[in-house]
């Protein structure tokens, strides 16, 4: 991973500022300057700062002399390589790498003036990010984390990659356990944050959705003191013990499809009309009705809700809103809905969690074909003790949306398993338990899709489902 500097050069002595480091100058002269900033010493070179970071596999520690031997002379890490004789560096040496670089970010963002958006949850993140970023783009000029950056490492390299000339940014954080997200947040110091549900990806390492509730609330630990946490209205989980915290130190608005007065905002009359989702939404005493998103599933409507009032928030109007939502389209392998040889191909492999799951059946299911609805699921990961549960329960689900249903894996034999006891017959449904039956799944699926049939693909991202989809459409 590497980032250009959005507000040009650096030195190793205001990183060492930053972060509180100290500085070990082997180049004869201090100050060095850099750029660029990687992580990955392949991308090192003479106008770039080396991160060394350690990670399960893989320390960057290892790396730093041959980062030096490509030129690199800027480098941010724990220790100095004892085989650094000879060598020509400035090091700024800190406890922990990844921890002194948010620092660093921190430091950095305190010379921007620019309106923040802060977006996590379990599912959605990056379709609300995009949803988000489509409309504040139609106001400001804007800087959005450029695909999947929503790492603790990979969220403060993208705030860094900012130029001075935005006016606004959008930020995705991701965690997989406890003390992830706030240091992105205290970076991103946002004017609005927001949760916008609570899942089931993580129960292996979080354990309960209480814990993984408190993780993301994270987000709000660097909040603008007159700044908004949005919630979602819906979760019971996000108006008890865990949202006392930061009751009184932040404007908290709830959002929801509930009809009561706790809702700060409402999102109704959602429905599918065509390839677009539209809907209603209530908030400030105003009524937005007819707001349209081009992708299909009710999901949508509560992201597109979610953005639409992050952006009202830092001072967008209705018409952006209406044009930022309508010019909206899924990227990567998120939600991406094609015809192929006259079968409706709806293709959502980039992850997967018990309500993605559902939301992604629930698309199939309101999607219009003259033909059969087939589902192509795959294992989910991340669900601790209760994932078999979640699994068959993901395939009763599954029973009442499709006419056929074919799983890959041994977690995706227990989805299959679920459907047979929500009532689908079993002639209907079809388990491959691992990769080396990929070309098995294909000639099934060759056997039964016929033109006027829809399809979906959906699995965690290791499943690696597009490969089924490669092959079946080749």
């Amino acid at each position: 991973m590497k980032i250009r500097l959005g507000m040009g050069k650096l030195d190793m002595a205001r990183i060492a500022e930053y972060c509180s480091g100290e500085i070990y100058d082997f180049t004869g002269a201090l100050g060095c300057e850099f750029e660029y900033i990687c992580t990955d010493s392949r991308e090192a070179d003479d106008k770039t700062m080396f991160v060394a970071t350690r990670g399960e596999r893989v320390d960057g520690h290892d790396y730093i002399i041959s980062a030096i031997d490509k030129g690199c002379r800027c480098i941010l890490c724990e220790y100095v390589p004892s085989d650094i004789v000879g060598k020509k560096a400035c090091f700024v040496v800190v406890e922990n790498s990844i921890e002194a670089f948010s620092h660093a970010a921190r430091g950095y963002r305190a010379d921007m003036r620019m309106k923040t958006v802060a977006i996590t949850g379990s599912v959605g993140k990056t379709t609300t990010k995009e949803l988000c970023a489509a409309i504040i783009r139609e106001k400001y000029k804007l800087y959005s984390t450029v695909g999947n950056f929503n790492s603790i490492i990979g969220m403060p390299m993208s705030l860094m990659e900012a130029d001075r000339g935005c006016e606004a940014a959008v930020f995705e954080m991701g965690m997989s356990g406890f003390g992830e997200i706030s240091p992105m947040s205290l970076c991103a110091r946002p004017h609005v944050a927001m949760v916008t549900n609570i899942g089931s990806s993580h129960l292996e390492y979080l354990k309960t959705r209480e814990n993984i509730a408190w993780a993301k609330l994270e987000i709000a630990d660097g909040l603008d003191s007159d700044g908004y946490l949005l919630l979602m209205g819906d979760e019971p989980i996000l108006r008890g013990e865990v949202i006392k915290k930061y009751a009184e130190k932040c404007n908290i608005l709830y959002v929801g499809t509930n009809k009561n007065d706790e809702n700060d905002a409402l999102v109704e009359n959602i429905r599918v009309e065509g390839d677009k989702t539209l809907f209603d939404l209530y908030f400030g005493g105003e009524k937005y009705e007819n707001l349209e998103i081009s992708a299909i599933g009710r999901h949508f409507a509560i992201n597109g809700a979610f953005a639409a009032i992050a952006a009202l928030l830092i001072g967008c109007d209705e018409r952006e809103i209406r044009a930022g939502l309508s010019a909206y389209a899924p990227s990567g392998m998120r939600q991406n809905i094609s015809d192929r040889n006259g079968v409706r191909l709806i293709a959502d492999c980039y992850n997967a969690a018990p309500e993605s799951m559902r939301a992604a059946l629930e698309v199939l299911r309101g999607i219009n074909v003259d033909g059969k609805r087939i589902a192509v699921l795959g294992d989910m990961r991340e669900l601790g003790a209760n994932s078999d549960e979640l699994h068959r329960e993901v395939g009763k689900f599954a029973a009442e949306r499709t006419d056929m249903l074919f799983t890959l894996g041994q977690s995706g034999a227990l989805i299959a398993e679920g459907a047979i006891l929500g009532g689908l017959d079993k002639k209907k449904v079809a388990s491959f338990l691992d990769g080396e039956e990929i070309d098995a799944l294909v000639g099934a699926i060759r056997e039964n899709l016929a033109e006027g049939d829809a399809i979906l693909f959906k699995a965690s991202r290791a499943m690696r489902l597009e490969r089924v989809i490669e092959r079946l459409f080749d």
